[in-house]
């Protein structure tokens, strides 16, 4: 297993290790004692699975009081998959990274606690598989809009792409009124 970092140092792209075979193949997403040897000691609480349409974007989420790690994975399709540091003491505060992740390439993402995180789905079906830190708690849930023109993600839209958005998402705070982690 491979663990790399991307623009931001706690923002990690995971390549497993995949054994293919005539039958298809085989895979350990997750192994606690792999990710300790990498420093990453993760206590898994809690899997999620979503399906989302060409052009769903779920985001950005983030528990204020829960706060939540991810390791996700898709299982089918491609997304978009992004995460945002809210930690107000750390020096890559409102900075993000993102990544493609996709069925073929296997890749999975960990989003650390204190972070937001969404994604975009990028083919006609993606379903994603994900690993949490901490239980689900919706009176902590707070949303930041996809969209807000400081942090400026860059997310892969096209010009034929309609985006699928929840009503939820869509009311979500801009970046400078949202709550954040000290």
């Amino acid at each position: 297993m491979e663990f790399i970092q991307t623009t931001h140092p706690q923002i990690l792209r995971i390549v497993p290790d995949v054994y293919p075979d005539e039958r298809g193949y085989f895979m350990v997403p997750f192994e606690k004692s792999v990710f300790q040897a990498a420093g990453l000691d993760i206590n898994i609480v809690q899997s999620n699975q979503s399906s989302s349409k060409l052009g769903t974007l779920r985001g950005l989420h983030y528990q204020i009081t829960h706060p939540q790690g991810k390791l996700l994975r898709v299982v089918r399709g491609k997304i978009f998959d992004v995460g945002v540091d809210l930690r107000r003491s750390s020096p890559w505060f409102g900075r993000w990274a993102g990544a493609i992740l996709s069925e073929e390439n296997k890749e999975m993402f960990w989003v650390p606690p204190g972070f937001a995180h969404g994604f975009l789905a990028l083919s006609e079906r993606a379903d994603v598989v994900y690993q949490t830190t901490d239980i689900y708690a919706p009176e902590s849930e707070r949303c930041i809009r996809w969209d807000d023109p400081e942090l400026a993600i860059e997310w892969p839209l096209t010009p034929e792409m309609q985006i699928l958005i929840s009503d939820k998402d869509r009311h979500g705070l801009l970046f400078s009124e949202a709550e954040t982690y000290p």
